[in-house]
């Protein structure tokens, strides 16, 4: 992973690009290391005349301790993990290797050179492997209303077969004319905007470092909602934290007030309902260890997560993304080992058998069971109520019935993939079923506004083993 910057003479204002060397603090006599989290910076000059100087940040990433300290799960996206861009382009590694190896610089301070630091220098950048997911109109998008020239050359996918196009990595020179302090602000803060998987958690803490380096000139920069939301990682909530901050005075009190009473006279969702009731009954069933299958972005299992009584928590999911999602809502890389072995998330499907299940007191199926073909219900069935043979299972599915309530018409799902949605008569025949054919007894619920014609949006189904 490289990027150089280059400055030439400039005799009329008396600048030589030797000045470069000082206002960056690094010697070009030697080459200067620094050790970062799983890489090492390197800082060293690879022309150096009073005409022409250019210094070269090379940053070494240690692509096999990322692997290694990863803490998330290790779904179907296992080999991404060892095969991936990170070490080659420029990208949130780099961002954090230039606040280390130019921090004086970035902090508009030079002993040799002071009168130079808020001078406007002729500076070139140069990142020989950028990515860039909507090409150069993006880059245009960042760079030019801060007054950069643009280069960009896309990258081939494969040189040898010119039919597969190009990739959305670019070979990108910057030019422009302005304070050095400036330029390294405008690289810290954009190479992760470009940078969809960043190496680091994003939390509140991103918002001051977004607001230290872009303070300055991100307020009056044109795309600062694209490029805040970007920077943070898409968190929504944080962006317009950090764009309040920026522009303080654009924001309605009127209208802040009018969120605050909204949140605070909102009614429990039908989901909090649902998650709620479960948690009661997994407490009241003295039960330790929970599988939630079909575990989704982890909601459930943040919840179940605050009670000292579930000893193990483990997700399953047959989508990685939807792991990847938990594994950020649940902030699984900063909890202590032996929080780490608490809760778990694994990747795996319903419909095939797992011998780790039946290590567990409780299987939770929250909402999933409507998400698959009918057909294959069997096999799900076969796998928890036989194989599995947790004491205590939970099933959530809609009531249809209770569709027209919400608007709906007779025919109407109210998820895009739900493959059915069962009458209130039909669940219960399910479940009976169930009873008939395995040692389980069953009692059925309701969860949500009871309509006298319609019952509950929800049913629940709470079966506990015979024996």
């Amino acid at each position: 992973m490289l990027l150089t910057l280059s400055l030439q003479s400039d005799p009329e204002n008396n600048i030589k690009a030797t000045d470069l060397s000082y206002l960056l603090h690094k010697s070009p006599d030697r080459i200067h290391s620094f050790s970062l989290s799983h890489n090492t910076a390197h800082v060293f000059y690879p022309e150096y005349d009073e005409d022409q100087c250019q210094v070269a940040l090379l940053l070494e990433v240690d692509a096999i301790g990322l692997v290694r300290t990863f803490r998330g799960p290790m779904s179907s996206k296992q080999l991404t993990h060892y095969l991936n861009d990170r070490p080659y382009t420029a990208n949130s590694f780099m961002s954090v290797a230039l606040a280390r190896a130019f921090r004086s610089a970035m902090g508009g301070r030079s002993k040799e050179r002071e009168a130079l630091v808020d001078c406007k220098l002729p500076l070139t950048v140069h990142i020989p492997v950028l990515p860039c997911r909507g090409g150069q109109s993006v880059l245009e998008k960042l760079f030019s209303p801060l007054g950069y020239e643009i280069s960009a050359e896309p990258i081939a996918l494969d040189n040898q077969f010119s039919e597969w196009g190009h990739s959305h990595y670019y070979q990108v020179t910057l030019k422009n004319k302005c304070r050095l302090v400036d330029l390294l602000s405008h690289l810290y803060v954009l190479m992760p905007v470009l940078d969809n998987d960043k190496h680091y958690w994003v939390s509140a803490d991103e918002i001051e470092k977004l607001l230290l380096r872009g303070g300055d000139w991100l307020a009056q920069h044109p795309a600062k909602e694209f490029i805040s939301l970007r920077y943070l990682k898409h968190k929504k909530h944080y962006a317009q934290i950090a764009l309040a901050a920026l522009a303080p005075e654009q924001i309605d009190a009127e209208e802040k007030a009018d969120q605050a009473e909204a949140e605070l006279e909102k009614p429990l969702t039908l989901n909090q309902q649902r998650q709620q009731k479960v948690i009661d009954t997994l407490l009241a069933h003295q039960v330790q260890s929970i599988l939630d299958l079909g575990c989704g972005e982890g909601k459930l299992m943040k919840l179940l997560a605050s009670h000292a009584q579930f000893k193990s928590i483990v997700g399953v999911d047959v989508s990685s993304q939807a792991l990847d999602r938990a594994s950020s809502r649940l902030r699984l890389e900063h909890w202590s080992e032996r929080q780490q072995h608490r809760i778990q998330l694994w990747h795996g499907s319903a419909f095939y058998s797992d011998s780790r299940w039946t290590s567990f007191e409780a299987i939770c199926c929250i909402e999933m069971i409507e998400h698959m073909d009918e057909d294959r219900l069997e096999a799900f069935i076969e796998n928890v109520f036989n194989i599995a043979q947790p004491k205590l299972i939970i099933i959530t599915t809609p009531n249809q019935e209770y569709n027209v309530v919400f608007g709906l018409s007779e025919n109407q799902r109210r998820h895009s993939d739900h493959r059915f949605e069962w009458t209130r008569t039909e669940f219960t025949t399910w479940c009976q079923c169930i009873v008939d054919n395995y040692d389980y007894q069953v009692t059925l619920e309701g969860i949500g506004t009871n309509d006298q014609s319609y019952g509950y949006p929800t049913q629940m189904a709470v079966f506990t083993r015979s024996t």
